[in-house]
C-alpha cells in the first residue's frame, strides 16, 4: 500500500471503530437488542459492576438485568482513545449516564469502558469490553 492508502485505511479503522462506540450507546439506550451483531463477536466477554457475560445472549441478558428497570437510559461516550494494531485494536472511553428511575427520579454514573475489537469480513466488533465505574449517584430528584 502506499502511504496515502494506508492513511485512508487508518482513518476509516478509526471512524469505524468510533462509530462502533456511539452505536453501543443507542444498543443500551433504544433497547437494539436485534443489531447486537453488528457490534459484538458471537464470543464476546464483558466485564461489569453488574457481572460478567460471555458470548451475546449472556450479554444481552446482563445488559436487560440492569437497564430494564429504569423508564430511559441515555448515555454519552466521549474522549476516545483508539489505537490498531493490525486486525485488532483498543478503544478507551469515557462513559456519563442518565438513569430515569421514574417521573420524580434519576441517577447518575461516570466510567470508563475499555473494548477490544477485532476485524471480521463484516469489518470492526467488539470482542470484549471492561466497564470501570467511577462515581454513581443515589436517586436525585428531577427538575426536568
Amino acid at each position: 500500500m502506499t502511504s496515502t492508502e494506508t492513511l485512508i485505511r487508518a482513518l476509516a479503522d478509526r471512524a469505524e471503530l468510533a462509530d462502533l462506540v456511539a452505536r453501543h450507546s443507542l444498543w443500551i439506550d433504544e433497547g437494539r437488542y436485534d443489531e447486537t451483531d453488528r457490534l459484538f463477536t458471537e464470543d464476546v466477554v464483558v466485564k461489569s459492576p453488574r457481572g460478567e457475560a460471555r458470548g451475546i445472549a449472556a450479554l444481552i441478558e446482563l445488559v436487560r438485568s440492569g437497564h430494564d428497570t429504569y423508564v430511559r437510559t441515555l448515555h454519552s461516550k466521549s474522549n476516545l482513545i483508539i489505537e490498531v494494531d493490525g486486525e485488532t485494536a483498543t478503544v478507551r472511553a469515557h462513559d456519563i449516564a442518565v438513569f430515569v428511575i421514574d417521573d420524580k427520579t434519576e441517577a447518575l454514573a461516570a466510567g470508563f469502558h475499555r473494548y477490544g475489537a477485532r476485524r471480521t469480513e463484516d469489518g470492526w466488533r467488539f470482542d470484549r469490553l471492561v466497564v470501570t465505574p467511577v462515581a454513581l449517584t443515589e436517586a436525585l430528584d428531577r427538575a426536568l
